[in-house]
């Protein structure tokens, strides 16, 4: 396959970015697409150009880190992490766009790569739970019920990636922080931090600059992990309930 590729290139975070165009040729379809990034930066190498920046880690749809938008869609045209991306989604001669993830709270550092220490400080601002240390419980001392178990692996199987901010027109968080927080409030162990989790996580993330959620539900969609939309309907009613039993307080 040979394909032209158009790529936000800046330098750093004060520089101004621009797209730059290159094109790669006998690109397997067979390749992920971060392999073909690899590709061009060989290309770029030997060039004695400046390859480009982009984040990855585990390149198997574990981690999250392999953030891009690609032709305008948060991890390209499947539902799956940019690293599970393979070329055969494209056609030869394709020209493909790819861009960092926009959101004011997600600024670029270089190229590709954004920083998203913000999904971190939500996360230290509740996402634990007071157990006591010593040796592990056994597993079976604190029974939970079948549907909250169901309920808590599901919203724990977001990975942080962010691709449900850049999705969203407002640049909302409303998505990873729900999951963050049902995935625990439902879990008998996370009971003593219900009211103070929902609260301060929320705070947190309208600290950090995120934009209000409008409920457009393009968050849910472009999620590798299929976190529902409704996860933020439960959030919401617990943050609801730990207002108001705040306020009687």
């Amino acid at each position: 396959m040979k394909l032209t590729l158009r790529v936000w290139r800046q330098k750093n975070a004060d520089a101004e970015g621009a797209m730059s165009t290159y094109e790669v040729d006998g690109i397997s379809p067979d390749m992920s697409f971060l392999e073909m990034l690899d590709t061009l930066n060989e290309d770029l190498i030997l060039r004695g150009e400046d390859p480009v920046a982009f984040d990855h880690d585990c390149r198997e749809g574990i981690c999250g880190a392999c953030s891009l938008v690609i032709n305008g869609d948060a991890h390209g045209p499947e539902r799956t992490t940019t690293c599970q991306l393979h070329m055969r989604s494209f056609k030869d001669g394709d020209t493909i766009d790819i861009e960092p993830w926009r959101a004011a709270a997600f600024p670029v550092v270089r190229d590709l790569v954004v920083d998203r220490s913000a999904f971190d400080r939500i996360i230290q601002a509740g996402g634990y739970i007071t157990a006591p240390t010593g040796a592990a419980p056994e597993a079976h001392a604190t029974p939970v019920p079948k549907p909250d178990a169901d309920f808590a692996f599901e919203h724990a199987e977001c990975i942080g990636c962010g691709a449900c901010v850049a999705a969203c027109p407002n640049g909302a968080a409303m998505l990873f922080t729900s999951a963050k927080v049902n995935h625990l409030n439902v879990l008998p162990q996370g009971a003593p931090e219900r009211e103070t989790r929902v609260l301060d996580m929320v705070a947190q993330m309208d600290e950090e600059g995120f934009g209000g959620c409008t409920l457009t539900g393009e968050c849910a969609t472009a999620c590798p992990k299929g976190i529902p939309l409704m996860s933020i309907t439960s959030m919401n009613k617990e943050w609801l309930r730990a207002t108001r039993k705040v306020s009687k307080r």
